[in-house]
Parts: structure tokens; C-alpha cells; sequence
């Protein structure tokens, strides 16, 4: 189910919505939050949400959960944007990165927010203009977009990237249907 980044008020008049972008992963999830009216998008907040490398399974996904409820409860986010898994060498780390999404739609799922789900190639194509782009040039990218000069920890930077894609896509089918 698609949502549209924006929406015309009882005035006439664009209305914002915030969108919470997840990178997710069982030791580092990273998150991050933008807000657009379809002319203008800000920066919120980000963070990474990181749990005990040691702990068993069960205990990362619950801390993932419980943390990404708190920073949903404080930003109160329109949609989650999620990035898909890439199944890439590693089956393993494809499945527990799985998990970690898994809890995180169930958050989203919880709070009644709509989601949205972006291969990772289609993110970097939609921050970079290159499917194939490298982490450090979507963290740049990242920054410029979004105007700021804060230091971005990577997850965080690809959980916006993930966001933006989102308001990306909704903007232009917006566009689209709309002329």
C-alpha cells in the first residue's frame, strides 16, 4: 500500500507528514525521521539503535522493538519507509537482518502507520543517481539533501536515505497524478 507524501488541508493548503526511515540490522538499526509538505523537506531527528552484540536473538529484538516504539511515540510519524533485505553472500546475516525488519514493521504495524519498502538499489538511485553508489556517497548526499552539516553515523545515514526515497516516490506520483 502506497501513502501520498502529502495532502491537500481544509484550507487549500499543503500539509506536512513525517516519515520515519529504518535501516534495519540485530546490532545497529539505524533511524531516522524527515518531515515534507512536497516543496520542502527537513530533517528531524536520527539515531542508531544498537544492542549487545552477545545477547542472544530474542533479547536484540526486543530492545529494537521497545526503542523503536519510544522514538515513534516521540515523532509520531505518517509512515515507516524500510529498507528491503539484500541477499547478498550471506544467507545468515540476510535472515537475522530480516528479523530486525520484521520487528520493525510489527512496531509500525502496533502504532497503525502505514509502510513502505525499498530495495537497496533503489534507495542509492534515488539519493545518489546511482544504483550502485557507496555508503559514504549516499551519507554525503544525505547531508546536502537534507542541509546539514551534523555528523550522521552511517546507519542513520542510510535510514534517511530510505526516507527520502519514500518522500521521492510519493512526491513524484504525486506530480503524476496531479497535473
Amino acid at each position: 500500500m502506497l501513502t501520498l507524501l502529502y495532502w491537500i488541508g481544509r484550507n487549500n493548503h499543503v500539509e506536512s507528514t513525517r516519515i520515519l526511515g529504518i535501516d534495519p540490522g540485530t546490532i545497529a538499526l539505524g533511524w531516522g525521521v524527515i518531515e515534507s509538505n512536497g516543496h520542502n523537506t527537513r530533517l528531524l531527528e536520527f539515531g542508531v539503535i544498537r544492542t549487545a552484540p552477545k545477547a542472544e536473538l530474542p533479547v536484540r529484538l526486543r530492545t529494537i522493538f521497545k526503542d523503536l516504539q519510544v522514538v515513534i511515540d516521540q515523532y509520531r510519524p505518517n509512515v515507516m519507509a524500510v529498507e528491503e533485505v539484500f541477499l547478498g553472500k550471506n544467507a545468515r546475516s540476510a535472515l537475522w537482518i530480516g528479523h530486525a525488519r520484521a520487528v520493525a514493521l510489527l512496531a509500525a504495524a502496533e502504532h497503525g502507520i502505514s509502510t513502505a519498502e525499498y530495495a537497496p538499489r533503489e534507495v542509492k538511485m534515488s539519493v545518489v543517481g546511482n544504483g550502485a553508489a557507496s555508503k559514504n556517497q549516499v551519507k554525503y548526499m544525505v547531508g546536502i539533501i537534507l542541509g546539514t552539516q551534523a555528523r550522521i553515523p552511517q546507519d542513520a545515514a542510510d535510514a534517511l536515505a530510505v526516507a527520502l526515497c519514500h518522500c521521492s516516490r510519493c512526491t513524484n506520483l504525486h506530480l503524476t497524478h496531479h497535473r
